[in-house]
């Protein structure tokens, strides 16, 4: 395949989590474009591994980081700032889960999980749209899921978070479209990840879930990386509020 195109060159872009899964895949991308990125996580051996295997020079900055604090988020987008002189784009991927019903969650793996998926996308959100305001320009893009819309088992707390996600996408995009910032989400199905393996590993689990999608495969981290670029492009810049389903055609079914 051609290289596609989507002149980010000297873009700034965070992207949380990109130093694995989704999160690698789309600051692959990004370096490719040209663009200059700045990637969280929390732990630094996956940040140094990262950068080692991208050998991006002085395009990439790797920051350690829980994006549920706020004292930490700011260091993240202060360090941007300082590096590059502004930002923008926003990544949100951070994501995780912990197999549990609802019912019977103990409270503090709802926060837990809560704090990752939800708020730490929050506070990141909310401090990107804050330096894009005097930019009057930026683009922020989250990372959904299918379960933000359809139930499954053992995923709830997580569905929760991620539907969170999708309401608080399109408020914030009201509330910064006069300023010309545009903010969307990207709603995968399953994806070939480190943190999906326990299902598509399996296969009889995997032949199960391949059913309910209409291409007949689960998504590779690519498929989803594509479209978050674009969203990050003129391209997309008459669109916002918007989530759009990487799905396979599942939510069409």
């Amino acid at each position: 395949m051609a290289q596609l195109s989507f002149n980010l060159d000297d873009k700034v872009f965070v992207v949380t989590g990109g130093s694995r899964g989704i999160g690698l895949e789309i600051t692959r991308l990004l370096l490719n474009q040209s663009a200059r990125v700045v990637i969280c996580g929390r732990k630094q051996e996956g940040l140094e591994a990262a950068a080692a295997a991208f050998k991006a020079d002085d395009r990439l900055k790797t920051v350690q980081a829980h994006v549920a604090k706020s004292e930490e988020v700011d260091r993240l987008f202060q360090t941007t700032i300082e590096a590059f002189g502004r930002i923008d784009g926003l990544i949100n991927n951070v994501g995780m889960n912990i197999a549990t019903s609802l019912v019977d969650a103990d409270p503090g793996l709802w926060n837990k999980i809560i704090d990752s998926n939800l708020n730490g996308a929050f506070l990141c959100a909310r401090k990107a749209g804050q330096l894009m305001r005097g930019q009057k320009k930026g683009k922020i893009v989250s990372i959904s899921s299918i379960a933000a819309r359809r139930s499954a088992p053992f995923m709830g707390i997580y569905g929760v978070a991620k539907a969170g996600i999708e309401m608080m996408t399109k408020v914030m995009a009201q509330e910064l479209a006069p300023l010309n910032i545009q903010v969307n989400a990207v709603a995968p199905c399953m994806v070939r990840t480190k943190f999906s393996e326990p299902f598509w590993s399996n296969a009889d689990l995997y032949e199960q879930i391949v059913k309910t999608v209409p291409l007949g495969r689960i998504a590779e981290p690519v498929d989803v990386a594509w479209p978050v670029l674009f969203l990050c492009s003129e391209a997309s810049d008459f669109i916002t509020g918007q989530t759009l389903m990487v799905d396979g055609g599942a939510s069409a079914v």
